[in-house]
């Protein structure tokens, strides 16, 4: 790790990256709809399913 870099910049390069990350799913998420929903039903069930 260059020592240049502080650790108030990584927070936010990585908070920038989650946002878009988020963003991202989100966009996905309104142009297949129906897909999208499907995703969450089917985690819901493993969520379900694997429960310990």
């Amino acid at each position: 790790m260059s020592g240049s870099e502080t650790e108030a910049e990584r927070r936010r390069r990585r908070a920038r990256f989650l946002r878009e990350l988020a963003e991202a799913r989100e966009l996905r998420d309104r142009v297949q709809p129906r897909r999208a929903k499907a995703a969450r039903l089917r985690h819901a069930m493993r969520m379900r399913t694997f429960r310990w």
